[in-house]
């Protein structure tokens, strides 16, 4: 039985199937599980919010936080690209990922919540729990199969999400040469607010693969450091859904 595709490139067919232990009896202890995947992303998260709160505290006492912004995001992309080719180092590139996420998560969460103080005083509990809440409706509807990991399913979601990060590197670009055309992204206009809702749907659909190909890797029989791994591309996911849904806050709150 061959591993489905995930729209999250760490969490990928080859990443999994390369590791499957072939003709090889492994014991429950030696192999990949949903509840120790589980286990490891609580790990990773409680990881963020430390060097989140780190990277607040410093904006809150006037500290220049953008450093906190270039190490977090640079230094997580860094990782992330090292993990892709170095599975196996997983169990200790995956904590410090979630360190340097923690960072740049940190300072751009202040940044928003000084930005909107006045306006949208809780955007940050908000974005948190609807951030917590989607992702729980998504384990949900996966468990009792209401949304089914289909292969049609499957190809729309990773198109769908392949789609964004090209439009995304774009408008970087873009604005490396100094054109930023693209103001919806930014702005609260009907537009603007469509994209985000379009793209907060995707990122929360995109669960429902990562969920299936951590279950796949478990039934495969995956090594036991794949938690880790597994457990690092639900991180970058979340992550990727909770500033998704700040900015959509950020774009309702500017139409006040």
């Amino acid at each position: 039985m061959a591993l489905f595709k995930s729209g999250n490139p760490a969490l990928s067919e080859k990443r999994f199937r390369d590791t499957i232990l072939d003709d090889v009896v492994v014991s429950h202890e030696n192999a990949m599980t949903v509840k120790g995947t589980l286990q490891k992303f609580g790990f990773l998260m409680i990881m963020v919010l430390g060097t989140s709160f780190y990277s607040w505290k410093e904006f809150a006492e006037g500290g220049n936080v953008m450093p906190l912004i270039l190490i977090g995001g640079f230094g997580g992309l860094i990782l992330a690209i090292v993990l892709a080719f170095k599975k196996e180092w997983s169990p200790y590139l995956a904590p410090a990922y979630a360190l340097l996420e923690g960072l740049f998560v940190g300072a751009i969460s202040a940044y928003y919540s000084a930005a909107f103080a006045a306006k949208a005083p809780n955007i940050i509990i908000n974005a948190v729990g609807l951030t917590l809440g989607t992702a729980v409706a998504m384990y949900l509807l996966y468990s009792f199969k209401i949304i089914k990991a289909t292969e049609k399913f499957k190809s729309i979601i990773i198109t769908a999400t392949t789609g964004i990060a090209i439009f995304y590197i774009i408008v970087l670009v873009m604005r490396g040469f100094g054109y930023d055309n693209m103001t919806f992204l930014h702005e609260g206009s009907m537009l603007g607010i469509g994209f985000s809702l379009f793209v907060v749907a995707i990122a929360a659909l995109n669960l429902i693969l990562d969920f299936d190909m951590v279950e796949k890797g478990t039934e495969m029989g995956a090594p036991k450091y794949m938690e880790w791994y597994g457990a690092f591309g639900l991180l970058v996911t979340i992550v990727w859904l909770y500033l998704e849904i700040l900015r959509l806050l950020s774009k309702l709150n500017s139409r006040n």
